[in-house]
């Protein structure tokens, strides 16, 4: 649907100004499915997005200030979030022996059992990015990453 019909809005100031609500909208749009999706498995898009970056380097830990700098939504207070899902069996911590101040982070089975039952259900989500061709998804990764500036 179109975005003047999703907002019930036909003027805007200008195509800039529709664009940056576009982008808004959709990104509402995306969050609401992902939380739709985790909702059953008890965890949340921050909690999803701390496992997928453990579980990227496993076996390997993580220190826990190297996970913010690679989260999606960097507001995220990464302590409580790995705390969540320590107390759900999903991570293990334990404090650097070379550094007392720094703490491991790692991904235990039950953790990684979660993601794999989850990446089911997040294929069956990502479909629905095919009705834009690969070339378009491209052209639309172009577009973001030069609108950030990159």
């Amino acid at each position: 649907m179109r975005i003047e019909e999703e907002l019930q809005q036909s003027k805007f100031d200008s195509e800039h100004h529709k664009a940056v609500l576009n982008i808004l909208f959709t990104a509402g749009w995306i969050n609401a499915i992902d939380l739709s999706v985790l909702k059953p498995f008890g965890i949340s898009p921050q909690q999803f997005n701390v496992l997928r970056i453990l579980r990227g380097q496993h076996p390997s830990t993580v220190r826990l200030c190297d996970i913010t700098p690679r989260m999606l939504d960097r507001m995220s207070n990464t302590a409580r979030l790995v705390e969540k899902l320590r107390l759900k069996g999903f991570v293990s911590r334990e404090q650097n022996q070379q550094n007392r101040r720094e703490v491991d982070i790692t991904i235990t089975a039950e953790g990684l059992a979660l993601l794999k039952a989850i990446d089911a259900k997040m294929a069956e989500w990502y479909s629905h990015f095919t009705k834009i061709s690969e070339a378009e998804a491209a052209q639309l990764n172009i577009l973001l990453d030069k609108l950030r500036g990159d």
